[in-house]
């Protein structure tokens, strides 16, 4: 059985940081492209970011682009979110996914077919 399990949401403050990490077996992470999203309670879900498992290309939602980084850290076994200058617009429940769709602008923000997903962490932007 697949699984992703993700880690790290907290509060933080305007203008903080935090690093989400997803953790799954290496032949996941080493196979799948991996996705970051976020949905806060009453709206749509988002695409954030995501990752290939081959080449390591990334794409980004415009809203995090420059913001945040996603990258893959093969000895934790982990894919993990990097966010700075976190806004109160950023506050949602972050969750990632595991597809073999290659990862790309359309991938990271309007693909919904992954294959497995996570329970979320959630992370608050908060003053």
């Amino acid at each position: 059985q697949v699984q992703l399990v993700e880690s790290g949401g907290d509060l933080v403050q305007p203008g903080g940081s935090l690093r989400l990490s997803c953790a799954a077996s290496r032949q996941i992470l080493g196979d799948y492209t991996i996705g970051w999203f976020r949905q806060e309670e009453g709206e749509a879900r988002e695409g954030v970011a995501c990752i290939s498992p081959s080449d390591g290309t990334t794409s980004y939602a415009d809203s995090v682009k420059g913001r945040f980084t996603i990258s893959r850290d093969n000895a934790k076994s982990t894919v993990d979110l990097q966010m700075n200058s976190l806004k109160p617009e950023d506050t949602a429940l972050y969750y990632c996914a595991a597809g073999t769709r290659s990862c790309s602008v359309e991938v990271a923000t309007k693909y919904w077919g992954y294959d497995y997903w996570g329970q979320g962490t959630q992370v608050t932007v908060s003053s």
